[in-house]
């Protein structure tokens, strides 16, 4: 409500603003719009553009005559856009226009298009997917039915995107890619990071760029990066947005957010707040296979767990102009999370294929966390040159507490009890802060090219414990065996420097990053005064180079190479033996070393829509998957990460946009693997390879002009993730969208994973180890959205903010 307030009241200031402006005497610009044959280009839509940054600020239909007028101009330089169904499209341009002129444009002659190829044609109007070398832009406030899909359900359905059964999302064959927003790094990974983007509705988005090889002034992350830019407004004055969600699967979901801007001369104020809450489930069938003394043991395990969790998503900044060149600005954001897991893990012991007793497990979780965000900005330009600098100053907290109470029931095959309940306690609180400074400098060396430098410090302290044992006498002890302080600091100085040229038809980006890091672990076990301490320093030069040819008008071809690395969550490198159940765990490796990726990409654009791309990674000391480690006489088995190996990939992409008719457009992406994973000695013998072939397409149905359908599928083939090997995975989407209110507000009614097939199947079989698994989560779900917006429409993006904490967000992992 005080959000509410707040847009409100600065809708008050916007309109007294308005009336002030209105005393200035205001301009016209007009002019006329011809087709090749010297007739009146009627029904032409001319566009009123700000030269600044091409946003739109007015639109009319040329009229008989040919002829279009814009009244009521403030003074500026404007850009004229005119476009017409069959026409190429023209841009004029720019016109200054003073105080009381009229200005009068030179006749706009406008081309016959030919963009047929055969019977179907590419789409004339701006796409929704937009392809370049090295990145592949989504607009999203193109696409209609993306208004009410959350950040998370646009990327996984975006071509060349990769989703695992945890829901980990990459973009350079299975590495997983960096996630920021507005340049800054989330430093959220699993469950809190999906939260965190399916929290994040489309009405907050203005683009999304994967960059499939960034250069040098970003974070060297090996599996590319996806960058999510959020709408703030720059032009005076009001306007937000208000959605609403109600859905249901095997329980309810449901969303409620704003997004509000106010921009006057000097202050711009903008911020938004999402509510979720929402019930859902996941199953997980799990059989393993211990073959010991020449005797077969099945340990296979039923679970699951009903998740009832609520979200609060927030985000208030401001940027205050000083002077036309000098920019400050301040940023708060955060999640505040709570979730109540109901687990039932129910465990099946057999013997030569007889079933020799059962262990239920119960247990009830409550964990919270609460993530801020803290971000200071001060953006100059130089000189008249253009020379620029800005500088970063970020702080981050991310509290945890976590708190399970866990009751194991012993049960013969007949159903008798024959030992006594084991109730366990299991608290893991963590609390993590991260300070994270940088300054970036822009040095124009002519018209055509700059040279980029910058510099970035970041400090990491993590702080776990993890209180873990049995009730003894009505009394939680906690056992030394699992109970463990774990206290992590690490401190990474980096700096780049970076080319930026245009010579005729080629584009060139060059450059370097080199980073230092020192890292160091301390572990205390229960009742230990002096920690076993685990020191890791090392120095890396990340090379990468992206070049362009524009062949002519509508081809592009670019060849592209970049180093980066990928290091570990902090989770991961904690020593903690995570119990989940008395036969299985999860633990941590304190010597786990970050991950390093080569990779080399030969691209074609054409038209800026249909995409071919041939690229080649190879990763050393790979870990980012699960391996195990199974006594075969006590039946205990521990999943962990570590330096396995090395990870070989040979990809084919291709991207195509069409137009079959006026009321059907749709989009197909392939992406085909041939990937190979091969075990450095100390692991073993492990060499294997296959396929991964993911083919997508979105069908999109103009029904009336209010009214659209979209229909989305994916397929992937069975393929290998490390030691595991993965079934095929499919699924379709539709939708139905209405615009009502003067196009003000949109009803949509979606249904996601109609078939309720997405799940995630896997099997390892490798020395010791035969385990199969099959992974479910609650995915078939309808739901109805509303959105509606409200002020002046025409507000556009405020410049990117990147505050350089990318890659220390991802990794916090809680």
């Amino acid at each position: 409500m005080r959000v509410l307030v707040a847009g409100l009241f600065f809708a008050f200031l916007a309109g007294g603003y308005c009336i002030s402006f209105a005393q200035t005497k205001s301009s016209i610009i007009q002019g006329k719009v011809l087709t090749e044959n010297n007739q009146p280009a009627e029904a032409a839509t001319a566009v009123l553009l700000a030269a600044a940054d091409s946003s739109i600020l007015k639109s009319n239909l040329v009229n008989k005559n040919g002829q279009f007028e814009f009244t009521g101009l403030q003074p500026d330089s404007y850009l004229i856009l005119i476009s017409k169904i069959g026409y190429v499209k023209v841009y004029t341009g720019p016109y200054k226009v003073n105080s009381g002129q009229i200005v009068t444009a030179n006749d706009i002659v406008l081309k016959l298009s030919n963009n047929q190829l055969q019977e179907v044609k590419v789409v004339a109007r701006k796409p929704y997917i937009e392809v370049k070398p090295g990145k592949i832009v989504l607009s999203v406030q193109n696409s209609i039915l993306a208004e009410g899909n959350s950040a998370f359900d646009i990327l996984r359905q975006s071509p060349g995107v990769r989703v695992n059964s945890n829901e980990t999302l990459s973009i350079n064959g299975r590495q997983a890619a960096l996630i920021t927003i507005d340049g800054k790094p989330t430093n959220l990974t699993g469950d809190d990071l999906t939260s965190l983007l399916r929290s994040m509705q489309s009405s907050t988005i203005d683009q999304v760029e994967m960059i499939s090889s960034p250069s040098a002034k970003y974070d060297a992350s090996g599996g590319g990066i996806i960058n999510i830019i959020l709408k703030k407004g720059k032009n005076l004055g009001t306007n937000g947005t208000v959605t609403a969600m109600a859905g249901y699967g095997k329980y309810y979901k449901s969303t409620a957010g704003i997004v509000f801007n106010n921009r006057t001369s000097k202050l711009n104020i903008f911020g938004n707040y999402t509510y979720d809450n929402n019930k859902g489930t996941r199953t997980i069938t799990t059989n393993r296979n211990i073959t010991y003394n020449e005797t077969l043991s099945n340990y296979d395990v039923d679970y699951n767990n009903i998740q009832k969790t609520t979200n609060h998503n927030f985000k208030i900044g401001a940027d205050y102009t000083i002077n036309p060149k000098q920019t400050i600005g301040f940023l708060v954001s955060g999640i505040i999370r709570s979730d109540d897991f109901t687990k039932h893990n129910d465990l099946y012991i057999s013997n030569q294929h007889q079933l020799d007793s059962i262990i239920r497990a119960r247990s009830n979780l409550d964990r919270g966390s609460n993530y801020l965000n803290y971000n200071i900005n001060y953006n100059a330009v130089l000189d008249k040159s253009g020379r620029s600098i800005s500088v970063d100053g970020n702080y981050s907290t991310y509290t945890r507490h976590s708190n399970e109470f866990i009751t194991n029931s012993f049960f013969t095959p007949a159903g008798n009890t024959y030992r006594d309940d084991l109730e366990l306690e299991n608290l893991s609180p963590s609390d993590i802060h991260i300070w994270t400074s940088k300054v970036d400098f822009v040095n124009p060396l002519n018209k055509t090219s700059r040279l980029e430098t910058g510099i970035k410090y970041n400090n990491t302290r993590s702080n776990n414990n993890l209180i873990f044992g049995p009730k003894i006498n009505n009394i939680y002890e906690a056992d030394p065996n699992f109970s463990n302080r774990f206290l992590y600091t690490e401190a990474v100085s980096a700096g780049y420097i970076n080319y930026v040229n245009k010579i005729g038809k080629w584009d060139i980006t060059a450059g370097v990053r080199a980073e230092n890091t020192h890292a160091t672990g301390k572990s205390w076990g229960l009742n230990e005064r002096v920690p076993a301490i685990n020191t890791n320093n090392y120095f890396n030069l990340f090379p990468q180079v992206q070049i362009s040819y524009e062949a002519d008008k509508k081809n592009i071809i670019g060849i592209g190479y970049n180093r980066g690395i990928h290091r570990p969550l902090y989770e991961d490198i904690n020593p903690f033996l995570y119990y989940t159940d008395l036969y299985d765990y999860r633990a941590g490796n304190p010597q786990l070393k970050p991950e390093y990726t080569n990779t080399i990409q030969i691209s074609h654009t054409y038209n800026q829509t249909f995409s071919t791309e041939l690229y080649y990674t190879v990763t050393n000391n790979a870990y980012d998957f699960p391996v195990y480690q199974q006594n075969d006489s006590t039946k205990v088995n521990i999943t962990l990460r570590k330096n396995f190996g090395q990870i070989f990939v040979y990809g084919a992409s291709f991207y195509a946009p069409v137009q079959f008719t006026k009321w059907w457009s749709g989009s197909f992406n392939l992406d085909a693997i041939y990937v190979r994973y091969k075990a450095y000695a100390q692991n073993g013998d492990f060499d294997r390879g296959k396929q991964d072939i993911i083919f997508g397409s979105t069908q999109n149905f103009t029904i009336t002009g209010t009214l659209l359908g979209e229909i989305s599928g994916r397929y992937e083939t069975p393929t290998i993730y490390g030691i595991n090997e993965l079934k095929a995975s499919y699924s379709v989407n539709a939708g139905i969208s209405k615009q009502i209110l003067d196009k003000r507000a949109t009803i949509k009614l979606a249904l996601n994973d109609v078939f309720n097939t997405d799940r995630g199947r896997n099997h390892a079989s490798y020395q010791n180890i035969d385990l199969s698994e099959v992974n479910k989560r609650d995915t078939r779900i309808v739901r109805l959205n509303f959105t509606y917006r409200f002020g002046k429409s025409t507000i556009k993006s405020a410049n990117k903010r990147n505050t350089g904490n990318d890659d220390e967000r991802r990794r916090t992992g809680n």
